[in-house]
């Protein structure tokens, strides 16, 4: 059980809390004992999230006994058909927005009110939903934070009383971002001097720019501006204030990602005089570990190094085969303490966000590079976990040390893996027999345990560009996954394991990283997908890990591996920060915490502080005003993780259309690795680049949209195409900076099993939905 963070001075227990009585809405007819009916009881879930727990339902609506039993059977009835999800605890409408929420507020509504939209919105989500920002009125109206047109905030977030306008309303936390009278383009020169701004998203305007204000920009190339006038008529004028270069270039394309996804990138002034002063840890509060041989493992281009590790046979007689494990982890805490420069500027970062040939960093060079990189031969501090394993691979004592370490050597993950395989070099020879192997023996053991475990397998490579000098693209690969980075992983995820456990045991509250298992309505239809197959997957609330790794295990090897594998992956739920537990389904773990990076996380930074306050290592740990504001913390970290994700995948999109908007008319072969009702999208795998075939570009057909069978097929001919299926295309159009791609259909589809054909010929679903789906485009004749 972990231990309820302090109260908040002033505000009344958390919503949703056992023994919290909120009423219900008075439109809300309700007779208590009595089950209410299937809309009666949808409406009570929307309008009042903080009671949509199950416990919380029946208490609302008086029902005891066998009454209570009827509503837990018509909630997972409710959740099967995709009416409700399960998200922690509480049942939500699909869609629905979590209580804390980032929002941008980018226009208001007739009425002169501030309207907001999610931050972060998933793009198969729909269009992301209104949020009526309220400002006025309540007892805290003199102490809320006021906001603007153009800010980014964190809300708290309400159903809307009101039918007819936004969904919700929000409540504002904090001002993360205040709108700038700044921004970026591109730069057109135009005869005579001066040129225009064009816009980098559809969202923005053009302007105009004065000769004298170019600052020497050349047509095309990315610019930074300042507005320096917004008047009612003609275009808004703006000065440039500093050129990036052409937005063919890298640099130009993922300083387009940061400023569309407002990541901070410049460090204030006054964050750079903090880390600059920041001086060299002394011995206070630490053991010595300087002459334990902990070594480095990164990738060969990594600038900072915030892990270490050493593992050794276990000596005890109770122990035998045994090994001991130790992980040593960069002491962040130690330099960034709570409400310092750099810690406001961590928490308003988030994380780092790593680009192909950049990386935006949460912390500034002097302390990310410098004082926390665990280097060579060099004196650094660290907070270290050493783990005790049975030869069965299960963990059976860890204890946290505050130490002082100094790596014996800093390898790539190449130069160890070949050292195991026989070609050592002149580093890896010495330290061989005495420090790799046994770290290798001790991963051969843990693996053990893994596989006991059964996390999630999924198989997905990941792809790396390299680039030129002139920062475009070179190649796209896949590189090779070694045992020196499973060895890692696994390492670091006990590391994590043991962080949590401990802090539990001493009932302190942290931020937990959580993954809740796939809804019933994602089940469904993966259920129905793999029917096509002839790969069943179990029924049930009580889904597992391994339960996914046996149908991918069915798929290994055959031509639809991949595919299963991608839509395993689309049924997931998306792993974030909470300091409410629930588990971490995908690695089919009770307790997990970030602990292992806390120089390019703030997660880890605030695991860090909790396991330094709550064992008494000394300086830096959690305080009171930080475990009260872990709800916050959390959803703020959480938005900026997806943010820094997506920032990464369109800087990614942006380059491969740069590298391919010069072969238009060129034919590719690609795969299948979307069917939606307007068409398909198509994978290069050469270059990791996805683009969109229209539906009218597949054919002379009517194509039918059949979402369980992922496919699109002709209603003439029965020809049509799957998801997983090879083709032909051809490069139609490249938008640069928009990172898109359309390509036209060169491969005549191929003869649809026979359950899709029945599909057809029937009209009908058995969810009674008609074989026309709304959005298809009609044969030509029919529009």
């Amino acid at each position: 059980m972990t231990r309820e963070p302090r109260s908040r001075a002033g505000q009344s227990k958390r919503p949703g809390r056992a023994g919290r009585d909120v009423p219900p809405a008075d439109n809300i007819p309700i007779i208590h004992g009595v089950i209410p009916p299937r809309d009666v009881l949808l409406r009570f879930i929307a309008e009042h999230p903080e009671q949509a727990s199950k416990r919380e339902i029946a208490k609302a609506f008086g029902l005891k006994g066998e009454a209570r039993v009827e509503l837990k059977a018509l909630l997972k009835s409710f959740e099967e058909d995709g009416l409700l999800e399960k998200r922690r605890k509480s049942l939500v409408r699909p869609g629905a927005l979590p209580p804390v929420t980032v929002l941008d507020i980018t226009t208001r509504d007739i009425d002169g009110e501030l309207i907001g939209r999610p931050a972060e919105w998933l793009d198969d989500a729909g269009v992301a939903p209104a949020v009526l920002i309220r400002q006025s009125g309540g007892v805290r109206r003199d102490k809320a934070p006021v906001a603007g047109l153009g800010d980014r905030v964190l809300a708290k977030i309400f159903p809307a009383k009101e039918r007819g306008g936004p969904a919700y309303t929000a409540r504002v936390i904090k001002v993360l971002d205040k709108k700038k009278n700044s921004g970026m383009g591109v730069f057109r020169a135009m005869a005579g001097g001066g040129g225009r701004i064009m816009p980098i998203d559809r969202r923005g305007e053009e302007m105009d720019v004065d000769a004298e204000f170019t600052a020497g920009a050349r047509d095309g190339d990315l610019v930074e501006i300042d507005v320096v006038r917004m008047g009612r008529y003609g275009l808004p004028r703006a000065q440039i204030k500093g050129v990036i270069g052409s937005v063919a270039s890298e640099k130009a394309i993922s300083m387009i990602a940061i400023h569309s996804h407002g990541i901070p990138y410049i460090f204030p002034d006054a964050v750079i005089r903090e880390a600059e002063a920041a001086g060299p840890a002394t011995m206070a509060h630490r053991e010595d570990w300087r002459s334990l041989p902990l070594i480095t493992i990164d990738p060969a281009d990594a600038k900072d190094h915030d892990d270490a590790v050493f593992a050794e046979p276990d000596p005890s007689p109770d122990n035998p085969g045994g090994v001991i494990v130790t992980v040593a982890i960069a002491d962040v805490s130690y330099y960034v303490r709570p409400k310092s420069a750099l810690d406001r500027e961590a928490l308003k970062r988030g994380n780092s966000v790593y680009f192909p040939d950049r990386v935006v960093p949460m912390l500034p060079e002097r302390i990310s590079n410098d004082l926390c990189s665990l280097k060579e031969g060099v004196d650094r501090p660290a907070l270290a976990v050493r783990m005790v394993f049975s030869h069965e691979g299960r963990k059976a004592s860890h204890t946290f040390h505050r130490i002082m370490m100094k790596s014996a050597a800093k390898l790539s993950y190449q130069q160890a893996q070949a050292a195991i395989d026989g070609a050592p070099d002149d580093k890896t020879g010495p330290i061989l027999e005495t420090i790799l192997k046994p770290l290798w023996d001790a991963y051969r053991i843990m693996t053990v345990g893994r596989n006991r475990r059964q996390p999630l397998e999924l198989d997905m490579p990941e792809r790396k560009i390299l680039l030129k000098e002139d920062g475009t693209v070179d190649r796209v690969f896949v590189p090779p996954r070694l045992d020196a980075h499973k060895l890692i992983e696994e390492m670091m995820i006990q590391a994590n394991v043991s962080a949590a456990e401990t802090l539990e045991k001493k009932r302190q509250v942290l931020v937990y990283r959580v993954h809740d298992a796939p809804s019933l309505a994602k089940q469904e239809v993966l259920r129905e997908f793999l029917q096509t197959l002839d790969i069943t997957l179990v029924k049930g609330g009580s889904m597992r890990s391994n339960h996914f790794n046996g149908v991918l295990s069915k798929a290994k090897d055959k031509p639809f591996e991949q595919m299963v594998n991608e839509m395993v992956l689309r049924s997931q739920s998306q792993a974030i920060y909470s300091p409410e537990n629930i588990g971490h389904f995908g690695l089919n773990l009770m307790r997990y915490a970030h602990f292992t990076s806390p120089i390019r996380r703030y997660a880890d930074l605030i695991v860090h502080r909790a396991l330094v306050g709550s064992l008494g290592l000394g300086e830096g740990g959690i305080t009171p005003d930080e475990e009260a504001a872990l709800d916050d913390i959390s959803a703020e970290i959480s938005t900026f993780e997806r943010r820094a994700m997506a920032a990464e995948r369109d800087t990614v999109d942006r380059l491969i259309a740069h590298h391919l908007a010069g072969r238009i008319g060129e034919e590719f072969d690609g795969r299948v690795s979307g069917v939606t009702k307007a068409g398909l999208f198509v994978t290069l795998p050469e270059y990791g680049a996805d683009g969109f075939v229209p539906i009218s570009m597949l054919g002379r057909d009517y194509y039918i949209y059949d979402e369980a069978h992922q496919a699109l097929s002709g209603e003439k001919t029965g020809l049509g195409y799957r998801l997983g299926d090879t083709v032909r295309v051809k490069l139609a159009e490249a938008v640069p900076l928009a990172g898109s791609l359309r390509f036209d259909m060169i491969s005549e589809g191929r003869k649809m099993p026979t359950a899709v054909r029945s599909f057809h010929k029937s009209g009908r679903r058995k969810d009674g939905a008609s074989r026309r789906q709304p959005g298809t485009r009609p044969p030509r004749g029919r529009r």
